[in-house]
């Protein structure tokens, strides 16, 4: 009697739950659909961005922008539509996201110039902020905690696929239809998406709505402001150094906003990340851990296409499939971790063993020289694959499991924050390594290649000031 009373209050707060099965596997492969255009937009941008830039005459500030600006509204907005769909629903905060995230697509494909081009890149990325954690706690809507487990696991396949095909498909479609349709490309899988998500997706809240009125509009504000100073100084790191105000100071001025933001969350009565959320444990760790996992992931392997490019000399198109090896690890070991959970409830080993693998993978790539074999490489790569894929689906089922239901959708979106920062505080730390290590190895190489030592020196002063890049 109970448990049919529980059912049926949980069906009342979820009514997803209650979908036919045939009709929650179309919510989600509308869901699927639209995160691969998401995570391809990441991608797929960088192989077409020079000839985007040289034909609408931009200049080498505004070429990185292109790509920061899009990264930097969607890391922001995550965190908010998170919040709001528990409020307003998933229903209508995915609408509103992917509705926004087509108009960007639109906008970026008739740019006139790349000034242009980088503010409607910040408006897509804005509606894509919604497709990462909504899609999320959708999968936890639908499907109770013993079903996520195998069709959270298809995330981390889409990720993988996505990372592949990104500059292949950049590439191809550059070339044989010009760099607009790169973008145009997401207009008919999206509307699709949108008519079925408007058509069967119920409207799951998991706060009244009565908590609008007292969203922590401050908070919201001090929070965007940090953020912003947070990557847009890690991303100068890419081109400066830590002592340069818009590196360290940036970064130090999001520091003092860090505890100014968690005094105003601490009392506002509907704060954007509510403190109590930290207090379970299983949600504190997990979020400390994938916050680390990107670091040490993103940052090192964001450096392999560079590698095969200048080394192996092949093409940025070829060297996306050169990468072939660390999908393929990623999408077995997501898709097998999700489905091993979903049978036996448990994660901790997998997890524990999941980042082993991952840390020996990383482990061995710090031995990549010039001289490394490939099929060497591909098997480290593969190693990595299999270490980092339960992170992507694993760690989001138990920060499901871990919290109210109510709080469903802003727990999925800290989770997908702390991720992307990882990632950019990753590839700055990485990055630094990378130039201090170029440029401390430059000049003996040269004058050991017959360099005569002056000239050595005076490429490697060229080099560490900006004038160029010889790598």
């Amino acid at each position: 009697m109970s448990t049919h009373a529980s059912d049926a209050s949980m069906q009342e707060r979820d009514p997803a739950l209650a979908l036919p099965h045939r009709r929650k596997m179309e919510i989600l492969f509308a869901v699927l659909l639209v995160v691969f255009l998401s995570a391809l937009d990441q991608t797929i941008v960088g192989v077409a961005l020079p000839r985007i830039v040289g034909e609408l005459g931009g200049t080498n500030e505004l070429y990185t922008w292109v790509i920061t600006s899009y990264l930097l509204t969607a890391t922001i907005t995550g965190v908010f539509y998170g919040k709001l769909s528990d409020i307003y629903g998933r229903r209508l905060m995915l609408l509103f996201g992917v509705s926004v995230f087509l108009l960007g697509s639109v906008l970026c494909g008739i740019s006139w110039n790349v000034e242009s081009l980088v503010i409607f890149r910040g408006v897509q990325g804005i509606g894509a902020g919604a497709i990462f954690p909504i899609s999320l706690a959708v999968i936890g809507d639908l499907f109770g905690p013993r079903e996520r487990g195998r069709y959270q696991g298809l995330f981390g396949a889409v990720f993988g696929i996505a990372a592949v095909l990104g500059p292949f498909l950049g590439g191809f479609i550059t070339d044989s239809l010009g760099w607009h349709w790169i973008f145009f490309v997401n207009l008919p899988v999206g509307i699709v998406t949108l008519y079925i998500v408007w058509r069967y997706l119920p409207s799951v809240h998991g706060e009244p709505t009565t908590s609008a009125r007292n969203l922590d509009f401050l908070g919201a504000v001090v929070f965007a402001v940090a953020v912003v100073f947070l990557l847009v100084g890690l991303t100068n790191k890419q081109s400066g150094e830590w002592t340069d105000f818009s590196v360290g100071g940036f970064i130090l001025i999001a520091a003092v906003l860090t505890p100014v933001f968690i005094f105003i969350e601490t009392r506002a009565r509907e704060p954007i990340v509510p403190p109590e959320l930290f207090r379970i444990r299983n949600f504190s760790v997990t979020i400390a851990s994938v916050f680390v996992t990107a670091i040490a992931f993103f940052g090192a392997i964001v450096f392999l296409p560079r590698w095969f490019q200048f080394v192996q000399e092949v093409s940025p198109t070829e060297s996306g499939l050169y990468l072939l090896p660390l999908t393929f690890g990623v999408i077995i070991s997501s898709v097998g971790g999700g489905i091993i959970v979903s049978k036996t409830g448990r994660y901790k080993w997998l997890l524990v063993g999941s980042l082993v693998l991952l840390a020996i993978g990383l482990y061995l790539s710090t031995r990549l020289t010039a001289t490394t074999e490939m099929p060497v490489l591909w098997l480290w790569m593969f190693i990595s694959g299999l270490g980092v894929g339960p992170t992507l689906s694993v760690f989001t089922i138990v920060v499901q499991a871990s919290v109210p239901f109510s709080r469903l959708g802003v727990a999925t979106g800290n989770l997908t924050f702390f991720r992307q920062v990882g990632a950019s505080v990753g590839l700055a730390l990485v990055g630094t390594v990378f130039a201090d290590s170029f440029s401390e190895r430059l000049t003996p190489e040269l004058i050991r290649a017959g360099v005569p030592e002056g000239m050595a020196g005076m490429v490697d002063q060229f080099t560490t000031s900006g004038g160029g890049d010889l790598t």
